[in-house]
């Protein structure tokens, strides 16, 4: 199966990140096509520092191969390098209902959080990524829930595309993790872990123990006694319970058991340990890969030209289906 999914390059990898996308990556590279970007096109929707965009696509693609992403089984590239990418989204965009666009609970969310920067890029941001999954007729998107909408998206383009202009796109369909595609802040358990929220809401992949340490004992719990997994009811102790239970590969009812009778300080001490001893491989995966730019830099070059044949073919089929050619 032909794999594709991306991540923005601006904001720290965090442990949502890790546990409701790059986990599946990982996991995914050893039996299919993987292609894996950096969504620098999609950053720009959102404030970001221009001076620093090259260093964070950069960092993001160390803390890929960190992660455990094996640049000898999976493309990666940055996605501005490919033209396609954008030229492909322009012409989805003539078949788009605005009706799907203005539905989008991603778009509704961003707006309000970004009122001062409600750009036609924030809007119209879910077609680029169809744009993204169609161009190389990826059968399999790995992403969170908050992002089942735009891949629904993409299925319903290629279903309009091929009925009005002949038999082109594959309909994707997304890759979903069993449990834990969505991680909630730890200050904020009714909100999704976000890198674009303060930094004490999140826990970087690459974060120093001690800090792992103060944010999980720091991290907002619920009223009452009792370590239960109950989302509505118990959110916070809830998600901490997720956060144990996938990085310790054991069901939720069993850590539930294993914590029956003690209070949420033995959770939180248990899972900050668990944490800090999960993330240890991947610090010094980083440092190492930190010093070798040089090799990082000749992994995009070799995942570019790679995408871009197929990029290429793609859009060349297209145009011609729509007349252009």
């Amino acid at each position: 199966m032909r794999i594709l999914s991306g991540i923005q390059p601006t904001g720290e990898i965090h442990l949502g990140n890790y546990l409701g996308a790059l986990k599946q990556w990982i996991s995914l590279q050893n039996e299919n096509e993987c292609i894996f970007f950096v969504a620098d096109l999609h950053s720009l929707t959102v404030p970001y520092n221009p001076k620093t965009l090259q260093k964070s696509i950069i960092e993001k693609v160390i803390s890929y191969i960190a992660a455990g992403l094996d640049p000898e089984k999976v493309t990666i590239f940055v996605q501005s390098h490919i033209k396609e990418h954008t030229e492909l989204a322009w012409l989805l965009n003539t078949i788009c209902p605005l009706s799907e666009l203005e539905r989008m609970t991603q778009y509704k969310d961003k707006a309000k959080k970004f009122k001062s920067n409600i750009n036609a890029g924030l809007l119209d941001y879910p077609v680029l990524m169809a744009s993204d999954i169609l161009l190389y007729k990826s059968e399999g998107v790995p992403v969170g829930r908050d992002q089942t909408q735009h891949v629904e998206l993409a299925r319903t383009l290629a279903r309009k595309f091929n009925q009005k202009f002949g038999k082109t796109f594959v309909e994707p369909k997304d890759i979903l993790p069993k449990q834990g595609a969505k991680i909630m802040s730890l200050t904020d358990p009714k909100k999704k872990m976000s890198k674009t929220d303060s930094s004490q809401s999140y826990i970087s992949l690459f974060e120093d123990p001690e800090s792992i340490k103060k944010k999980i004992m720091s991290a907002t719990t619920d009223s009452g006694k009792g370590i239960k997994f109950d989302p509505i009811k118990k959110p916070g102790i809830s998600n901490l319970l997720t956060i144990y239970s996938l990085l310790s590969d054991k069901p939720i009812k069993e850590v539930e058991k294993a914590f029956k009778g003690e209070g949420y300080a033995a959770l939180k001490k248990s899972l900050a340990d668990l944490v800090i001893e999960f993330l240890e491989p991947f610090r010094k995966k980083q440092k190492e890969m930190a010093q070798r730019e040089v090799y990082i830099k000749e992994i995009l070059t070799r995942g570019k030209d790679k995408a871009q044949r197929i990029a290429e073919i793609t859009l060349q089929e297209v145009k011609e289906k729509m007349g252009l050619i």
